[in-house]
Order: structure tokens, then C-alpha cells, then sequence
């Protein structure tokens, strides 16, 4: 997939950021990832990151309701945790990418600006596990009304998923940081520290 320039990228991203409901700026917090979103107990952040990046450019895949769901719930955790992941030392136009791709996730979603990223993270894997056997009644359910105030417009929403372009760059460009940190990693033989940026 061909890469834009970070320039470019980051100029693209600020207006979004600028015209935000409520500004740019969400509360600061962290997540975890249900152990389903890491089969095999690998690393969460690294799944998470090469889920997003394959599903958010996929029309196909995002068209199935509960893998938009995860999706949706892996850019919110990714947000949140990438800047003070030490494994990976993302630069600060992926943290900014981060940033403008939750916006966009929360304002297609209808997700309440002030609800807490675990919450959300949360309600967004435990509907996915609803959808994904068509327990659509379960799946509204799942849904915390604090972070999700018209559940059922955010499962239509799931359920017609338009196209993310922002959240699909920067799940692209975190992917593109793991290929390079996986090259670095094999030629470097004493275990050094040094880590790419993007």
C-alpha cells in the first residue's frame, strides 16, 4: 500500500483534529484487550495494530458487522496505549494519526466524547461476540449506554460501516512501524535498544 508522506499526512490530520466536537483533546486514558483479541497469548498491541490495519482497508471485511466492531474497539485501544507503549516507539505523527482515527471512530459511531476507553473497548468486543452469532438484541445489550447514548443507531452504523480513511492510514502507518522494527530487530545481533519512528 503506497505510504503519504508525513508532511502531507500530518497536515491532513490536524484540521480534523481542530474541528472535533469538543475540541481535539480526549481524556487521557489507558485499556486492555479481551484475551480474544490475542489468540495464542501473543501481544495484544502487535494484533491489534496488524487486525486494524488488514480489516480498516478492506471493504469486505468491514462490512461484517462484528469484525467492524472489533475493529472500532482495537483503534480506541490503540489510541490510548501506543504513546507509552516501550515495544513500540511510535512517532508523533502516528500518536497524531491515533488521535484524528479514534475521533473519527467515536463520531461515526455515536460514542459519548467523555466515555472512558476501557468502557468502550469493552462494549465494542461484547457486541462483536453478539453479532457475529446474529444476536443482534444481545448485541444492543452489550452496548454501555454511558459511552453508547442511541444504541441502535450505532449498530445500524455497524452494520453500514462507511469507509474510516484516517483510522485506515494509521492502523497502515503502525503497521509499516512494525515491519521496520522487525528488520531492525534481525540485524541487530547485541539486542540494541534503538528503535525506528514514524
Amino acid at each position: 500500500m503506497p505510504m503519504m508522506r508525513p508532511a502531507l499526512a500530518a497536515l491532513l490530520v490536524l484540521p480534523v483534529l481542530a474541528c472535533a466536537p469538543g475540541g481535539p483533546s480526549l481524556p487521557v486514558q489507558t485499556a486492555v484487550l479481551p484475551a480474544e483479541a490475542s489468540p495464542g497469548a501473543g501481544d495484544p498491541t502487535r494484533a491489534a495494530i496488524l487486525s486494524a490495519a488488514y480489516v480498516l482497508n478492506d471493504r469486505r471485511a468491514m462490512s461484517d458487522p462484528a469484525v467492524a466492531a472489533r475493529a472500532a474497539a482495537n483503534v480506541e485501544y490503540l489510541a490510548v496505549t501506543l504513546p507509552g507503549n516501550p515495544h513500540f516507539t511510535a512517532g508523533a505523527l502516528t500518536q497524531l494519526q491515533f488521535e484524528a482515527a479514534r475521533e473519527e471512530v467515536r463520531r461515526t459511531l455515536g460514542i459519548a466524547a467523555d466515555a472512558p476507553a476501557q468502557l468502550v473497548v469493552d462494549s465494542l468486543y461484547a457486541a462483536a461476540r453478539a453479532l457475529s452469532v446474529q444476536d443482534r438484541a444481545g448485541a444492543a445489550a452489550a452496548l454501555a449506554p454511558r459511552a453508547f447514548p442511541d444504541r441502535e443507531a450505532t449498530l445500524a452504523r455497524l452494520s453500514a460501516m462507511p469507509a474510516l480513511p484516517l483510522s485506515a492510514r494509521a492502523a497502515a502507518s503502525a503497521e509499516e512501524l512494525i515491519r521496520r522494527q522487525d528488520i531492525e530487530r534481525s540485524r541487530q545481533m547485541d539486542g540494541g535498544n534503538d528503535r525506528p519512528t514514524i
